[in-house]
């Protein structure tokens, strides 16, 4: 990072920060002091250096954005195979909240909040309070600092269960739910509830990047085929029904969350976070996709807009 790219940070949330579009998610009206115009935008590098812009250390719960994080830790105790079997990787190209499941009961993708409930059921541990521990400290990790449960965003997230627990129940008419759906929406809850910072995400985000590793402590957090795994499914799912549109704009592995966060990563180079509550159609950040659309065109960030062919057409040796 350099004084140009924090310059751009910085004008890129002055530029989106006056749009009031879109409405917040419905469980932030039951918590007190979220202001819902609030912003922050941050970039993280592979090697740790953050430039950050708005309320980038105000706190928020991760929300769907735990469920891309949650999918890496099951691949990385299970093994790619053991999850495939309980959900799959193709686009549901239907809302988060749908409840649909492929020929055979499998959800579609572990982004899509069927998906999530299976995989968070597959973390190991003799119950919830075990699995959220797991969960807890594989996010702090990523963080680099200890994170916590946001209990007043857990206990307005139960209070609006129901539709999950409708999909968890659908989830065991399959015989595929590892546990109870009471038991499995609870600890979903509390997974989504986990707090960080813009500046959080984006660290995070750039452990992804750095191939798991995270770039200030030297803890490998995840293997590399598991962040292979994992962006890979982002890029192609992390938006819900905007995948492709994101794709072709933004061009980076992504997930969104309801509380109004959203990380993009660019492998081996950097990480985007942004933060702002009002949401889109499709449950994303009004801001946060047009200041990631932003950076990413100034930046030259998409993936597919750069060639790197084998040198002298060798095979790569495997």
């Amino acid at each position: 990072m350099n004084a140009e790219a924090a310059d751009d940070v910085q004008e890129v949330l002055a530029a989106v920060a006056g749009d009031r579009s879109g409405e917040p998610s419905a469980y932030l009206a039951r918590l007190e002091g979220v202001d819902v115009d609030s912003s922050a935008l941050a970039a993280c590098s592979a090697a740790g250096e953050t430039e950050a812009a708005g309320e980038s250390t105000t706190e928020f719960a991760l929300q769907s954005i735990s469920k891309a994080f949650v999918y890496a830790f099951a691949l990385q105790e299970l093994g790619l195979e053991a999850v495939l079997a309980r959900v799959g990787v193709e686009p549901s190209g239907e809302a988060f909240n749908e409840m649909s499941l492929q020929a055979g009961g499998r959800p579609f993708n572990p982004l899509i909040n069927a998906g999530a409930i299976m995989v968070h059921g597959l973390i190991p541990g003799e119950d919830e309070d075990d699995r959220i521990t797991v969960i807890r400290d594989g996010l702090s990790a990523l963080a680099g600092r200890e994170l916590s449960v946001d209990m007043p965003v857990y206990e307005a997230e139960m209070e609006l269960s129901d539709r999950n627990l409708s999909i968890a129940h659908l989830l065991a008419s399959n015989d595929i739910l590892p546990d109870t759906p009471h038991e499995i929406v609870r600890g979903y809850s509390l997974q989504c509830s986990v707090a960080v910072t813009t500046e959080d995400l984006a660290m995070m985000g750039a452990t992804l990047a750095n191939g798991g590793v995270h770039p200030l402590t030297g803890q490998e957090v995840l293997r590399k085929d598991v962040v292979r795994q994992t962006l890979s499914v982002m890029f192609t799912c992390g938006m819900y029904d905007a995948s492709g549109e994101w794709v072709a704009e933004v061009g980076l592995p992504a997930k969104s969350g309801v509380s109004g966060g959203l990380l993009a990563v660019v492998p081996g180079v950097m990480a985007l976070a942004a933060y702002s509550p009002r949401l889109d159609e499709h449950g994303h950040s009004v801001r946060g996709v047009k200041a990631c659309t932003r950076l990413s065109q100034g930046w030259d960030l998409h993936l597919l807009g750069h060639a790197a062919p084998r040198p002298h057409g060798r095979r790569v040796r495997r």
